[in-house]
């Protein structure tokens, strides 16, 4: 096996999906140097994934890539919960809403088309290097800061490796990485055997835009138009049954045909129909050292509320601007403790929710579809509710060096900053760049905004009546210290002591 003795790639990434290319477009971004490796030539062609909500089409933003996503998505209008025979139990609309983060709270893709935007894009970052058809084998510290990736060129046969300073495995759920630190994934009871089903048409089905429900213990069912021309399935297995049974169009029609009765069966095409088990998985620990697991290798999240993409992509906004401060050594290396103490928590969160829904639309047998049929449909009418279920801001972080938090009181600390239009027509992020800001709603002296313009963060003032100063001041605070990826590190009272702890952050940037 032949060594690459040259000097170590700050950052090598193993895996180029969705996460792994966020995570090295965001490090590119600041000027690091990263390496790609990826065992496929290519994005990997069928679609699974298909929603993002507005945090994660923020992100898209920070990319760059969040007009082009634009054409190839299209807005959910919100969710129908319908029992067994498509009667609708309770309906929740959102059509025409936006988010705190100036996109809609909801939007359905195809993850081909999104990934070959991501990896376009990715080409615009000169210090990242892509490396496909190369099969990662080994992963190994030598405890003097260096981790080298053994590695085989799939064409070739030839083995080699490589170094790195700091080693992200974006490797998904079966993940090489994670295997090589020693992590193991927890189980969290919860494991359901279901159908996904995609299909191509331009006939019209005639059915409401927004995510289809069936609420139902004997074959639940999920159904959403996810592009002009394609739509999604997804049908709980029986017991006994597998994708073998439902390979042609024919065989699927049965379960088909509530959406598209009035559909000859030659105007639709079946794209693809395969088995998936869904399963409620955590990682028991993300970082050994220098290596650091992210995506699908860290947390398996039911697709029951569309967050399993959108975790890998928190998972890379929340690493990637601590590694590139203490690669630029403005930032100590006691940052990046932070990155499993912020981010597991939270995915634990979200995939107990998606748990949660899962056992709502499918146990209890016929006392659970009757309890259904009778409590669903009095949901809408508790106070507040509507708005709880379309809102698509997820929990807070917890408590870190980097989320000062209350712990006896409500607080904007570990919560996103909205990305507000400011009174100079911009919205937050424009203006912010990847820096660290200071959203004041107090005046600010000038050697406080000399200190904040020598330590690269942007002052940003939120002026009374407008949405920002409104966001601090009905939680109590004056101004809040706001982190690249728009956490919320410190807010309250003492706009001179937020300005003061504001870190040195003014890092060099690819442009």
């Amino acid at each position: 096996m032949s060594t690459d003795a040259r000097e170590p790639w700050p950052v090598v990434v193993v895996g180029a999906g969705p996460t792994g290319v966020t995570a090295a477009t965001l490090l590119g971004q600041y000027g690091v140097r990263v390496l790609v490796l990826d065992r496929w030539d290519g994005v990997y062609p069928q679609p699974r994934a298909v929603h993002l909500d507005d945090e994660i089409y923020r992100i898209l933003h920070r990319l760059g890539v969040a007009a082009d996503f634009a054409a190839i998505s299209r807005p959910a209008r919100g969710m129908r919960l319908v029992d067994r025979h498509h009667r609708v139990l309770a309906e929740f609309d959102r059509d025409g809403e936006q988010g705190r983060h100036g996109h809609p709270r909801a939007n359905m893709f195809d993850q081909p088309e999104l990934e070959q935007l991501l990896r376009a894009n990715l080409e615009r970052q000169p210090t990242v290097t892509l490396r496909g058809n190369v099969e990662v084998s080994e992963v190994a510290q030598d405890g003097e800061g260096r981790v080298r990736v053994d590695l085989t060129d799939r064409r070739t046969g030839a083995h080699e490796s490589v170094l790195g300073t700091y080693v992200l495995g974006c490797d998904g759920a079966n993940s090489v990485v994670r295997a090589a630190i020693g992590a193991r994934m927890d189980d969290l009871r919860f494991e359901q055997r279901w159908l996904v089903v995609d299909v191509a048409t331009g006939a019209d089905l005639g059915q409401w835009e927004g995510v289809h429900q069936v609420c139902d213990a004997a074959r639940a069912a999920t159904y959403m138009r996810i592009g002009e021309r394609r739509h999604r399935w997804e049908f709980r297995l029986l017991p006994g049954e597998t994708a073998a049974d439902y390979a042609t169009l024919e065989a699927l029609l049965p379960l088909l045909r509530p959406w598209v009765s009035d559909v000859p069966p030659a105007d639709l095409e079946l794209v693809r129909c395969a088995e998936y088990t869904f399963r409620a998985q955590l990682a028991d620990r993300w970082r050994d050292r220098h290596v650091f697991l992210l995506g699908d290798a860290a947390h398996l999240t039911p697709p029951f509320i569309g967050q399993g993409l959108c975790a890998g992509l928190r998972d890379a906004m929340n690493l990637s601007w601590k590694l590139a401060g203490v690669l630029d050594g403005r930032l100590p290396e006691r940052v990046l403790e932070t990155y499993e103490a912020e981010r597991r928590p939270h995915a634990r969160a979200l995939i107990r929710l998606a748990k949660l829904m899962g056992v709502l639309m499918t146990q209890g047998g016929r006392v659970g579809d009757l309890a259904r049929h009778l409590v669903v449909p009095r949901l809408r009418h508790l106070p507040g509710l509507r708005a709880k279920v379309l809102d698509s801001e997820t929990p807070p972080l917890c408590r870190t060096a980097l989320v000062q938090r209350p712990r006896l009181r409500r607080s904007l600390v570990g919560r996103l900053c909205p990305n507000a239009v400011l009174a100079d027509g911009r919205r937050l992020d424009d203006a912010v760049g990847n820096q660290f800001a200071v959203v004041c709603a107090t005046e600010v002296s000038p050697s406080q905004r000399d200190a904040l313009n020598r330590r690269g963060t942007v002052l940003v003032e939120a002026t009374p009546s407008t949405p920002l100063h409104r966001w601090l001041t009905e939680q109590g605070s004056t101004a809040a210290l706001v982190r690249p990826d728009r956490t919320v590190m410190i807010a309250g009272r003492d706009a001179e002591s937020i300005c003061a702890a504001a870190p040195g952050f003014a890092l060099a940037s690819a442009g």
